[in-house]
Order: structure tokens, then sequence, then C-alpha cells
């Protein structure tokens, strides 16, 4: 019989799911990891590039010098700042975000890459206590998966294109600068960055709003989240404490979408909304330079700290806990997995009716689940 013809529940089938994949999702990180190199083939340059000639002097800069120094000058454009060419708060905003965001947001970063490799290393994965018997546990539906791989992946491309944008003059610039038509290979993938964020922007911030909508009712605080607190989660020590669907920490991630994933979202649909009139006509308030200034930063920040959250989020879901990413890549978890994460939530299932007795593993003195019958 072929795998195809098999029932959707059946272990081949699963174990064929996970690998694609799992292979997929290093297919991602690792296209990830190398996407700012892609600048070389975007800028076409097959040889070395002309020294460039600077100018003695740069009308436009002369220009914009005039301007700060109190020369008056006209604008078309009509709106609420109307002939305001300069604005101070401007500056202090550039400040901000080429000093403290830049300085501090790769340290975040840094640190927590650092404390999970620790972790790592001295704890290890978080393993099963019992071997998976092969009975299996429907967990996530396939509009769910759907809607959270879409968003995972349009977060992953947003994550590197915006610290491209972020960090690109700090980090990938000194690094492109120093190879053959390193500078205009920079210049093609910045102008990609800036075409892959706005194209996969909505993508995320519709699933955002989907992924809320679908788990709010499962995300509330419960009196069992404190003895999940006190035993640290099973992360920290060897205690396995009871959980529902859903334990504090993926409450906690949860969380974190609804407010600082949220913030991103708003900030980012205020910053793109000038380039879209009937858009921006449609907002409860007028986007003024210094709101849009307020809106990079709060996307900024709101995006790194996001950011540092999810690198927990996504080690924990992988490589930190064994049988977590099966449940997101096929839909079904282990019996033994949701017995051990998720035993409140393995009960309510028990009291559904959608637990029987597995003989081999009750004469060990474990509980199983039976898969309804498709």
């Amino acid at each position: 019989m072929k795998i195809k013809d098999l029932p959707k529940s059946h272990p081949a089938r699963i174990k064929r799911r996970k690998r694609i994949a799992v292979w997929t999702f290093v297919f991602i990180m690792m296209s990830a990891l190398v996407a700012p190199f892609s600048g070389f083939l975007l800028s076409g340059i097959d040889g070395a590039i002309a020294q460039e000639q600077k100018p003695a002097s740069n009308p436009r800069a002369d220009y914009w010098r005039a301007v700060k120094g109190g020369v008056s000058g006209y604008s078309s454009i009509k709106g609420p700042e109307t002939g305001v060419l300069t604005q101070s708060a401007g500056i202090d905003w550039a400040n901000f975000r080429r000093g403290p965001i830049v300085k501090y947001a790769p340290w975040a970063i840094g640190a927590m890459l650092l404390l999970i490799l620790l972790y790592h290393v001295i704890h290890g994965k978080n393993r099963l206590i019992h071997r998976p018997s092969g009975v299996m546990v429907p967990r996530w539906s396939w509009f769910e998966r759907l809607v959270h791989w879409t968003t995972a992946i349009s977060f992953i491309v947003l994550s590197i294109t915006g610290l491209s944008m972020l960090l690109g003059r700090t980090l990938l610039l000194p690094i492109f600068g120093g190879m053959e038509g390193g500078k205009a290979a920079y210049a093609a993938w910045a102008q990609m960055s800036i075409q892959l964020h706005n194209v996969f922007g909505p993508v995320m911030s519709v699933g955002v709003v989907l992924m809320i909508v679908m788990w709010i009712w499962h995300n509330f605080p419960s009196k069992g989240d404190w003895n999940w607190i006190k035993s640290g989660g099973g992360i920290i020590g060897n205690k396995h404490p009871p959980a529902g669907r859903m334990n504090f920490g993926e409450k906690v991630w949860f969380w974190i979408i609804c407010t600082f994933g949220l913030a991103v979202v708003i900030s980012g649909l205020a910053m793109v909304a000038p380039s879209y009139p009937s858009v921006a006509a449609m907002l409860p308030v007028t986007l003024t330079r210094g709101l849009m200034q307020d809106a990079n930063v709060w996307h900024v920040v709101a995006g790194i700290v996001w950011m540092v959250v999810a690198i927990g989020h996504i080690y924990i879901g992988t490589a930190g806990t064994e049988g977590a990413l099966q449940g997101m890549t096929t839909g079904y978890v282990s019996a033994e997995w949701a017995e051990q994460h998720h035993s409140l939530w393995f009960n309510k299932l028990r009291r559904q009716g959608r637990i029987s007795r597995h003989p081999d593993r009750y004469a060990r003195g474990h509980s199983a689940i039976r898969q309804r019958s498709l």
C-alpha cells in the first residue's frame, strides 16, 4: 500500500510529513541567513566597480543646509504641515534610531541566543519520560497550522529584512564594502528588503489577527498557571506540572503577540498608510510627521522585543522539546507527549470519551489515547 493511501493518522504518513516539515524549516532558516548576500545577484555585477567619484559640492546638501539655517522654501504638497521643510523633532528621532536602538538591539538578540545556547549545553533537550508507543492525539487542525506557518514564515522574512534596514549600514555594509561589488550588492539587497517588507507585512498582519481570534479563549489565566510557574514549567528542573491545552509559557507567548505583535502591525500600517490615500483617509487620526516618527519608534522597539521572545519560542518548539514540532507540522502529538506536558487537556479528552486503555501501556501503569475513528 502506498503512503498516500494510508489514513492521515498513520505513523508512516505522520513521519513523512514531519520529515518534510523539518527540512522545510531548515531550508527557511538557512535561506534567511544567506538572504542578504543575494544582493550580489540582484546587482548584476560581474566585475569590479569603477571608483566612485565624489563631486566637490553637492547642490542638494547645500540647499538643505541653507534650509536648516533658516532659509525659507516652497512645498507643493498640500496638508496639515504644508511648507514645513524641516522638523527639529525629526533630528531627535533619527539620533534615537541611530543611537540607542541600533546600539542595544544586537545585544538583546545576542543575549537571547547566548542564553539558549548555554541552556541547551547544560540542560539539553527536554525529552519524553516514556518513549512514544505510536498512539497519536490530534492537537492542531489544518487551518490552525496553515495560519501558524504562514505567519511564522512571514515573521522570519520581516525579521531579516527589518534588521537589514535597521542595522544594515552598521553591520552589513562594512562586510559587503570589503568585497568586490559589495556596495552595489548591499544597495540591491536594501531595496529588495523594502519590497519584501511591504509585501509580507500585510500577510503577517492578517495571520496575527487570525491567531488571536482562534486561540484567545484558550489563553486566559487559569488556576493551574501558578503551579506551572512554581515548577519551572518543566523547563527548569525535572517536574512536569499539569497544564491545559495551552500552558502558561504558551499563554505568555500568545499575549506577547496580542501586545507587541499588534503594536508592530498597527505602527506598520501607520507608516505605509500615506502611500495609500484611501487607507489613510479611513484612519481616525491625521498622520503628521511627528506621529509617523512615533510609529517608527514603536514599530522598531516592539519588533525587537517580539523578535527576542520569538527566538525562545522557536527554540522551545523545535530543538528544546522533544515532540513539540511534530504537533505543529503534522497536527498530531504522541500520547506520551500529551500526558507529560498537558495532562489537564489529556484528562479533558478522557472525560469526553476520547481516551481508552491501551493494553501495552496500561500494563506498565500509564495511559494513552486512541484517536477517534476516521
